[in-house]
């Protein structure tokens, strides 16, 4: 198969092909554009590829602009820091994703969705309509945000605004901590859970034990490791988080977006 990769981010371009030659020899790269004007010139002069890998937000634009002017028969798959919430709307037939920073195995079973269209040469859906709506108007999506969550106190049950949880910890239960350093019992099973319904713009999933608010981080640091150590707004100011170093650029570009 004929590839191209769309993506703004050259480490991450370079990251995202050596992935793909290591577990898909049948994938052959032929360009890696950095923005949607190259790539509009790289579709203009050359045949449609057999498959396309694209980032969402690319510095000049969205890509579905793209793909809306270019009328393509290929499947896309998506690699995007995108919550999984979020863009679920378009995990459709033909179109596919893989969260950053990418897993292998998310990668190879996205790939392998690809190679079974076209052994079965299933119809390509494309759905970009849906997904320029969702991209346009993001209160459509954010309105399905948890805003609240119940949980138990004394003798009772109370209400914890979304808006007021500094950050979910797991440490064989799941916590919630507001900014007052408040400790409350989250009666839910997994962190992987809590993050498909609480909104990727105000929440980060830190670490495999962090999801963390955007208002209760003071500041971060890169450590010599490369890793970024987050420090909270006090009375948090004593818990100290880190990002490992695949994460850290993706954390960067959330927290200034």
């Amino acid at each position: 198969m004929k590839a191209i990769i769309i993506e703004d981010e050259a480490l991450i371009a370079l990251e995202l092909q050596s992935k793909i030659e290591d577990l898909a020899s049948d994938i052959e790269v032929l360009a890696v554009l950095h923005s949607i004007q190259s790539a509009e010139q790289w579709l203009q002069n050359n045949p449609e590829p057999d498959l396309i890998f694209a980032d969402i937000q690319l510095g000049d634009g969205v890509s579905f602009e793209l793909f809306e002017r270019h009328t393509l028969k290929c499947p896309i798959i998506f690699a995007t820091a995108y919550d999984e919430y979020a863009i679920r709307a378009f995990k459709v037939n033909g179109i596919d994703y893989v969260l950053k920073p990418v897993d292998d195995d998310e990668l190879l079973r996205a790939i392998d969705k690809v190679r079974m269209l076209r052994n079965t040469q299933a119809p390509i859906v494309s759905g970009l309509e849906n997904i320029m709506q969702l991209i346009a108007n993001p209160a459509l999506l954010q309105s399905k945000y948890k805003e609240r969550f119940v949980v138990k106190h004394r003798n009772a049950w109370m209400p914890i605004f979304a808006k007021d949880v500094a950050f979910f910890y797991r440490d064989q239960l799941n916590y919630i901590i507001t900014h007052q350093n408040e400790k409350y019992i989250l009666d839910m099973n997994s962190l992987d859970e809590l993050e498909e319904i609480i909104d990727p713009t105000l929440f980060y999933r830190a670490n495999r034990q962090y999801i963390i608010n955007l208002h209760a981080i003071q500041s971060f640091k890169t450590q010599l490791n490369q890793k970024l150590a987050i420090t909270l707004k006090a009375p948090l100011h004593k818990e100290e988080i880190d990002i490992s170093r695949d994460k850290a650029p993706f954390f960067k570009k959330w927290f200034e977006s």
